[in-house]
């Protein structure tokens, strides 16, 4: 599967599991350790463990297992990185205090769900 067909994936998969503000950020030409961000936000820790949780069974079916995860314990921004697209799910306020958008989009793709 190529990156940006798993970074599509990813957020139908935030989508299904209603993740808020859902965003695909294309970022190859800005780094070369990804090639795509995808970032949502959930309304409470359960309910981002409940996103970060399908994502990663979900695409461990599919043999794409997830390489690292970060931040599952407090689960207030959890990242799954699968190398060529690596995942945030934030808690809203998390996500407004770091704003990743702003770091990653000048120039990038990006698509709202």
């Amino acid at each position: 599967m190529e990156a940006k067909e798993l970074a599509e994936k990813i957020a139908a998969l935030m989508d299904d599991r209603k993740a808020k503000q859902i965003e695909v950020i294309d970022v190859a030409d800005k780094t070369i350790t990804t090639e795509y961000l995808v970032i949502c936000s959930g309304t409470s820790t359960t309910h981002v463990k409940g996103i970060a949780d399908e994502i990663e069974f979900r695409l461990k079916e599919m043999g794409r297992p997830c390489s690292h995860i970060e931040g599952a314990d407090t689960a207030r921004w959890i990242l799954l990185d699968y190398l060529d697209v690596v995942v945030h799910v934030f808690l809203q306020e998390e996500r407004e205090y770091y704003n990743l958008e702003r770091l990653w989009q000048a120039g990038g793709h990006e698509r709202n769900l």
